[in-house]
């Protein structure tokens, strides 16, 4: 095999759609939902949202989808920059945030071993 993941990909799409029709539908629509464009927060903000989501879990498919939109609805250069840069910081600051709870598993791990 030589590549992972490729937007060749894209031709499994029914297929998988297919193969779980009840939790497919489900999940278009909460998709659908929450990508609507009559919410009260304005779709460029929804798109740059939804960019920093789709870099945090590493979507490349959500990333091209979500970048596109967020360029129709008048996203600017600058704005995907520091939409990566906070997403990126977020991130971060989760392994900090669980590492607090390593720590406090350490502690208990360590006290039970005395």
């Amino acid at each position: 095999m030589s590549e992972y993941q490729t937007p060749k990909d894209r031709a499994y799409t029914n297929a998988l759609l297919n193969a779980a029709p009840k939790e497919a539908s489900a999940f278009m629509n909460l998709k659908h939902t929450a990508e609507r464009t009559d919410g009260v927060i304005p779709i460029k903000y929804r798109e740059l949202m939804s960019v920093a989501v789709a870099l945090t879990t590493q979507c490349a498919y959500c990333i091209e989808s979500h970048i596109n939109n967020a360029v129709q609805a008048g996203a600017t250069r600058e704005e995907i920059a520091e939409t990566v840069f906070i997403a990126a910081a977020l991130r971060a600051g989760g392994a900090v945030g669980t590492g607090l709870m390593a720590m406090r598993l350490f502690e208990e791990a360590s006290s039970a071993s005395k």
